[in-house]
């Protein structure tokens, strides 16, 4: 899951929390509707005012849920204002009664759970004794058939209470857990791909230090000696010979080095890049000839795949990603498709490298494309010549 995709998951979640503000509303304007809700005009808009107070910090509350911080005051605030707001509209279960329940949904997220099992018990111990004693005195829409038994009248407020008080608060917390989750797999993706780098800038110094570090500390140990031999022209001479030798082979060799690191192998490329793509959860598909392809393209081929597949990793929220290698005796193509398709085009994406590897390939005669497609699916591919005679 890329960067888009967890934004988008933020954003559900903060909808589904705020969801229960909106069927709070909703209970409470069916409710006042239906004529089951404070019969004084002075009751009902002081009501009305705290409820849009209430509404105003519960998003406050969920903003700060999305943010791994617990708002404590907005929380206190919005407790004492549910049940006031309960209090005034007549406390009801099915009408302003629900509010506390709707404070709960968001209160409950961030504590432990045995905090939030605690903060459930209270607020159905408070809540159920303030709709009981006052749906005594008014008519309810579902517990007007309970008018003669007080004993049918408390198991029936206990048990709404007890079902929407587990219901909404642990609803809640999963929505929030199954974000956090999909964070930390998010941020797991982006701390193994510093880490690979990391291993590469490693493994790039050893290499060097193996390769022209025993020659460099040659060319220091024989020019000093060169020095002290001033007086002694002929041996001067024959050191500093031997230290131009030695500059050469260093310099040889790092040539040889960085060669090697700037001309990938296509066959080890693809099976890199396969185990990150599943250690990503990202199922990889590899179509390859059963020959080689050609010397001349499988380089540029190679960083081609390991572009695609860093974007692959970086932009999308793909499940799966085929890699597809064929060519003829006319031209070889490489195609890597997978599912996750960014909202900007890719021309616009200044960091995908797409350009640098448009160059290589123009430098072999050959032309890259990149573009999502009516299906859902985004696909890169890249066509190079090959020598004549040359097919799979």
């Amino acid at each position: 899951m890329g960067d888009k995709g967890i934004a988008r998951a933020r954003r559900l979640v903060l909808v589904m929390l705020n969801m229960t503000l909106a069927t709070a509303w909703f209970i409470v304007l069916v409710a006042s509707a239906a004529g089951f809700g404070p019969t004084s005009g002075v009751r009902l808009g002081l009501a009305m005012l705290g409820l849009l107070v209430f509404s105003w910090l519960f998003l406050r509350v969920t903003r700060a849920i999305l943010q791994h911080r617990y708002a404590t005051r907005e929380v206190v605030i919005t407790g004492v204002l549910a049940y006031a707001v309960a209090v005034a509209g007549g406390a009801n279960p099915t009408g302003w009664g629900f509010v506390p329940f709707a404070w709960l949904a968001v209160a409950a997220i961030g504590l432990s759970r045995r905090n939030a099992v605690l903060l459930g018990a209270a607020t159905i111990a408070v809540s159920s004794p303030l709709a009981i004693l006052l749906t005594l005195f008014q008519q309810d829409p579902v517990w007007s058939q309970d008018e003669g038994s007080v004993a049918g009248l408390i198991v029936g407020v206990l048990v709404y209470n007890l079902l929407i008080g587990t219901f909404f608060p642990w609803a809640n917390r999963l929505w929030v857990w199954i974000w956090q989750l999909a964070e930390q797999a998010h941020d797991g993706r982006e701390a193994q791909a510093r880490l690979a780098v990391a291993e590469e800038r490693l493994r790039f110094a050893r290499d060097l230090h193996d390769l022209v570090g025993h020659q460099l500390s040659a060319i220091a140990v024989k020019s000093e000696l060169a020095v002290r031999l001033a007086d002694d022209p002929a041996r001067a001479a024959a050191e500093m010979a031997e230290v131009r030798q030695l500059a050469r082979k260093a310099l040889r060799e790092l040539r040889e080095a960085v060669r090697g690191y700037r001309e990938l192998d296509l066959v080890a490329e693809l099976g890199s890049v396969r185990a990150v793509l599943e250690a990503a959860g990202v199922e990889c598909r590899l179509h390859l000839p059963y020959r080689d392809v050609p010397a001349e393209v499988a380089p540029v081929f190679a960083w081609v795949v390991r572009e695609a597949v860093t974007n692959v990793l970086r932009h999308s929220t793909a499940s799966f990603c085929d890699i597809t290698v064929r060519f003829t005796g006319e031209e070889a193509v490489l195609e890597v498709r997978n599912d996750g398709v960014t909202a900007r085009p890719v021309a616009e994406d200044v960091g995908s490298g797409l350009t640098g590897l448009g160059e290589r390939l123009a430098a072999v005669g050959g032309t890259l494309s990149a573009r999502p497609n009516s299906s859902g699916e985004f696909t890169l591919r890249a066509v190079a010549p090959v020598l004549a005679g040359v097919a799979a």
